[in-house]
């Protein structure tokens, strides 16, 4: 005989998650006669929750690397974006208590996929996407079943044998000595 017993206990009780793409409108000081390379690095962020939502609040360094006075001279523009995103939750369970513990994790850091020279000539016009995670771990009520005896959960799979039969002797004549590969899979199935 079982019965069900409810307990109290931590877990992830709301996700959300999102990503997104902007572009950022630079200045350099010199014009620019062509963009030889753009990264972005030093990406910071840290969150809270409002409502039913995760506010993000980051920011990170577009490093643009170009030529100016007419492929003469090159210099590296570096510029901080600062960024704020709402990440609007999902809820599995309610919480049982106010304390929840926040956690974003960053599926992809801020990474240019486009950096061109605006039509005026004298800016750049970077495209940076960015995608995060956001968990709320918080207090919940699970069900777990109870069993009064030793209890071992059924698992189905196949007998397998370990025994040889070859009892020492070398292969038979017409058949190659193969270890490993399995004459009765097809050729495409890889040994385990």
């Amino acid at each position: 005989m079982k019965n069900l017993r409810q307990i109290v206990t931590k877990a992830v009780i709301a996700k959300g998650r999102k990503r997104t793409e902007s572009k950022e409108t630079l200045k350099p000081p010199n014009c620019p006669t062509s963009i030889l390379g753009c990264w972005v690095i030093n990406h910071t962020h840290s969150a809270k929750k409002t409502g039913k939502f995760i506010e993000v609040t980051g920011k990170f360094d577009v490093n643009v690397w170009y030529s100016h006075h007419d492929h003469s001279k090159t210099s590296v523009f570096t510029e901080t974006i600062p960024y704020k995103d709402r990440i609007r939750l999902h809820y599995r369970d309610e919480p049982t208590s106010g304390h929840e513990e926040i956690i974003v994790n960053v599926i992809q850091h801020p990474n240019c996929t486009e950096a061109i020279i605006a039509d005026c000539g004298e800016k750049f016009v970077i495209c940076i996407e960015r995608e995060l995670l956001a968990e709320v771990v918080g207090e919940t009520k699970i069900c777990i079943t109870v069993h009064p005896h030793s209890f071992e959960e059924e698992w189905s799979f196949s007998e397998e044998s370990s025994s040889h039969h070859d009892h020492g002797k070398g292969p038979s004549k017409g058949h190659d000595q193969d270890h490993g590969h399995d004459h009765n899979r097809g050729k495409d199935t890889p040994p385990f």
